[in-house]
């Protein structure tokens, strides 16, 4: 009968491909939080409207539903993509609509009076985003992004649907091998919740650096 440390090697490689699914899909949703959100919140409609239905659209479709799209779908019409990209890409994508409402949402709460004084001091656009409405919605937009990312790291477990060996997966096959359900599960609920408390750790670090990085700044 397998011990707990026995089951280990088979958990753990699956929690490195968990790893990997999960960081991939954050760059990814950072990048779409940041770029799609600011986009959002230009006064240039041509800019709003194209932000807009990619909020709409991916907000409105189950990850799941994207997950077999990308990896069922578009080979039938000759775009294969490998499980991990397809796993990556369809989370990134799902959650990278919700990280831009964040942003957009950040910036809207840069209060007025921020921009006003950079005008005043004749900031060019780009000015008045990186030195003075950046790092304040920055700091507004941490917490609920914490939170995303943690929702992020869970529903890695989705890729077990489209036969990447995550840690859901590698467990399933040690379930069928030994039948030792309680163990297996236990070990990786375990698993799951350290990582959802190094990326707490890690998100109330950055908020830490950022509001001093603020307070310094302020001086």
């Amino acid at each position: 009968m397998p011990q707990p440390l026995d089951l280990m090697p088979t958990l753990l490689q699956g929690l490195w491909v968990t790893v990997q699914v999960y960081l991939g899909a954050a760059v990814f949703v950072l990048v779409c939080g940041v770029v799609v959100g600011s986009m959002r919140s230009s006064r240039h409609r041509w800019l709003r409207w194209p932000a807009k239905g990619y909020i709409l659209g991916f907000r409105g479709v189950p990850a799941l539903v994207l997950l077999f799209w990308f990896y069922y779908v578009m080979p039938a019409i000759g775009l294969r993509l490998p499980a991990l990209a397809a796993g990556i890409l369809a989370l990134g994508l799902n959650f990278g609509a919700y990280a831009a409402e964040l942003v957009r949402g950040a910036i809207a709460a840069v209060p007025s009076g921020q921009t006003e004084a950079a005008i005043a001091l004749n900031m060019t656009p780009m000015q008045r985003m990186i030195r003075v409405i950046g790092p304040q919605a920055t700091l507004r937009a941490l917490p609920p992004m914490g939170s995303l990312n943690i929702e992020l790291m869970k529903n890695t477990a989705l890729v077990f649907f489209i036969g990447l060996h995550d840690l859901t997966f590698q467990g399933r096959i040690l379930q069928n091998d030994t039948q030792r359900t309680v163990q297996i599960f236990t070990l990786a609920l375990a698993m799951y919740f350290v990582l959802a408390l190094c990326i707490m750790a890690a998100s109330r670090g950055l908020e830490r650096v950022m509001g001093r990085g603020m307070q310094g700044g302020a001086r």
